[in-house]
């Protein structure tokens, strides 16, 4: 779903949150950044294969849509610090339950057949 069309009040509740979480990478930050606020360097360290550019871009739209602050501090050389928000918190909350289905889904896939 394009995310300009996420401004319509007519789309499905499911498809407004999903367009928020896509795409590889946000999935993965909003679960780093729920153990605290991190700065980019440490978080191109615990997620070594996502490239600045992804990252930045992320980030920015994370922000846009009130699931990160970013904390710019006045120092040098420059400190930025990124966070979850109270809304990212609560879609970190949500989305909870449904990791724990990916879970069971994926043990199931990996269990053993039984033979009958």
């Amino acid at each position: 779903m394009n995310r300009a069309r996420v401004q319509d009040t007519n789309v499905c509740g499911v498809n407004a949150a999903i367009v928020v979480i896509e795409g590889k990478w946000k999935t993965a930050l909003l679960w780093l950044l729920e153990t605290g606020p991190h700065r980019p360097g440490e978080i191109r360290r615990k997620l070594p294969d996502i490239s600045e550019r992804v990252l930045t871009q992320a980030l920015r739209e994370m922000e846009e849509d009130g699931l990160v602050h970013r904390e710019v501090y006045d120092v040098m050389p420059p400190k930025t610090v990124y966070s979850l928000t109270a809304f990212g918190q609560e879609l970190s909350d949500a989305l909870a339950p449904l990791s724990d289905w990916g879970h069971r889904r994926l043990d199931r896939l990996t269990a053993v057949p039984t033979a009958s």
